[in-house]
């Protein structure tokens, strides 16, 4: 059973759009709700090798990767396909011109680039200045893990800070093969280990994360090429999981990372009548929902008595979460005289007809008229860097309420950039006196962890999510096949391929986000009993591993032992 459907189908899409119900979803859900003629990964019963094509995910042999990456030594193009839609044979990948065009890499070439830059940087200035910038980096991570507490092991930064030497590098993989044999006989294949015992593609995963962050090329790609064997988009948790994070590595070594995130779509409706895979994911996966739920409860205690209410959106997506509120509004014995929402995005997608920012508030204005509650919408498109206070439109009597819902994660901070538009827009809007500030983030630290940090923490994060994936949706579910390839491994591939400013999902841990919102003058506003009450009845009709707490005043949603989802208030 869907959290959202329609009433009826014979209905006009704009009489009667969504009716929301608070049971779990059942696998019924994948026949009804969502489609896509464009496939951006090929199916089938052989396990999954991968290569990026021109949309996106594309079946190939096992060599595809290799030969992708020889293809760019001359040009670091984002994709690579064959006339005849094959990949080259497995003997062309093991050319030299693969080593040579690994220099071209950002995994080859980052540290050069920033020893090159820090050089330019250093020779505008008359006065030279000497210090060690491994130690200045090394003390750096110090601070900022003292000061914002961002629940990271300490020693992988330190071990960040040059290459990882001996000393190391054999307790991680102690670690990682906690119970593998004493060495004996070498293995020509990269998926046995010395003992002659098979790796498990956990095992592999790490080794070739480990390998990258490294620089050693040769050893990731061979790994890749055997952890392709080895997983499917199409199997249990642990391998589609794993799919996508072979990809993510391997598009970090080709440079293609940027241009596969921007070709995943996840946002985008594929017609007007049918939900994007970013709505599906928020249907499907309680603590999406139940974040979006909290930040509404919250809204909602916090403009008791209010006759007229203004919420400002930085990142409305489809408008789910206020088709929910409108509905509680529509029931509410206190109801408000006037709901005014200003939704930002940019300006492309404000106009884009199907799935814009504009289409969204007339769907939203037909549904509060369904229900009676006098509303108003309005647009505004600009980046939000260029966000000012005079085009929010702010106007006196009203209760101000603004919300960031899994975005504040994508603008650049200080790691990126001097401008630091995420601190930015928060002063911002704090210069606005909200009476409240709803915040709802991912729970993981992906932002300033250095590469091999950064894995672990995606593995760990994006395990949790896909094993809940099963709880609610069986494996051959096109929906779920959907959201994680258009959503989540877009994602992944984005954390772990980029960097700088092309890196966008930059998620940051609770206590992270707790000193940022204090920094820019916000005080933490603790959810009341029955909120909480009520988070915990709804809980219950889900998955017992699904779990819920509250910690610092904000509502931590997650799966087993692993937060996924923090939502919290600030005034």
């Amino acid at each position: 059973m869907s959290f959202v459907r329609r009433a009826d189908p014979s209905t006009t899409y704009t009489d009667n759009l969504y009716i929301h119900k608070f049971a779990a979803p059942s696998s019924n859900f994948a026949a009804r709700r969502f489609s896509s003629d464009t496939q951006l990964f090929r199916y089938g019963p052989e396990p999954y090798n991968g290569e990026y094509g021109h949309m996106g995910f594309t079946g190939s042999p096992t060599a595809a990767f290799q030969n992708s990456f020889c293809s760019q030594q001359a040009s670091l193009t984002p994709f690579h396909v064959t006339v005849d839609g094959q990949s080259p044979s497995v003997a062309d990948t093991q050319s030299n011109s693969c080593s040579d065009a690994a220099k071209e890499s950002p995994v080859a070439s980052n540290v050069s680039q920033e020893n090159s830059q820090s050089v330019s940087d250093t020779q505008s200035f008359e006065i030279e200045v000497d210090f060690d910038e491994d130690e200045i980096r090394l003390k750096l991570q110090e601070l900022e893990h003292a000061l914002l507490d961002d629940g990271d092991d300490i020693l992988f930064e330190i071990s960040q800070a040059g290459s990882i030497n001996d000393e190391w590098a054999d307790p991680m993989k102690n670690a990682l093969l906690p119970n593998s044999p004493k060495e004996s006989e070498s293995s020509i294949s990269c998926a046995v280990i010395n003992s002659g015992a098979p790796r498990t593609p956990k095992q592999l995963l790490f080794d070739c994360a480990t390998a990258l962050s490294e620089y050693n090329i040769d050893e990731a790609q061979a790994i890749i090429s055997d952890l392709r064997q080895m997983v499917s988009i199409q199997g249990d948790p642990s391998q589609r999981i794993a799919a996508y994070l072979v990809e993510g590595l391997a598009a970090r070594i080709v440079a293609s990372g940027n241009g596969i995130y921007k070709a995943l779509t996840c946002k985008d409706p594929p017609s007007l009548y049918q939900l994007s895979a970013m709505q599906i994911l928020f249907e499907i996966c309680p603590c999406f929902r139940l974040g979006f739920m909290a930040a509404n409860y919250a809204i909602l205690e916090a403009c008791k008595g209010e006759e007229r209410l203004h919420i400002i959106d930085f990142d409305i997506n489809q408008g789910s979460q206020y088709i929910t509120l409108i509905q509680f509004l529509k029931n509410n014995s206190n109801k408000l005289q006037h709901l005014r929402i200003t939704g930002v995005d940019d300006p492309e997608t404000v106009q884009r007809p199907i799935g814009g920012l504009k289409v969204i508030g007339q769907r939203l204005e037909h549904l509060a008229k369904d229900c009676g509650v006098s509303f108003e919408f309005r647009a505004v498109g600009a980046n939000l860097g260029d966000v000012t206070p005079a085009m929010l439109d702010c106007r006196p009597g009203e209760a101000l309420v603004v919300n960031f819902a899994f975005q504040l994660h994508h603008l650049p901070d200080e790691s990126v950039s001097i401008l630091n538009e995420r601190d930015q827009l928060l002063r911002m809007v704090k210069g606005l006196q909200p009476k409240l500030v709803t915040l709802v983030e991912q729970d993981a630290n992906t932002n300033t962890a250095p590469f091999l940090t950064r894995f672990r923490e995606v593995y760990d994060y994006y395990s949790a999510l896909f094993d809940s994936l099963d709880a609610t949706l069986p494996r051959e579910s096109p929906d779920r096949m959907n959201v994680e390839r258009q959503c989540l491994a877009r994602e992944i591939v984005n954390i772990l391929a980029c960097e700088g400013p092309d890196r966008v999902e930059r998620y940051e841990v609770a206590g992270k986000w707790r000193a940022r919102m204090a920094m820019a003058g916000f005080t933490p506003c603790p959810f009341n009993n029955n909120v909480i009450s009520g988070i915990k009845s709804i809980l219950k009709s889900y998955c017992n591993r699904y779990k819920f707490e509250e910690d610092h005043g904000g509502l931590h949603f997650g799966w087993g032992e692993k937060t996924l989802i923090v939502s919290s208030a600030w005034q």
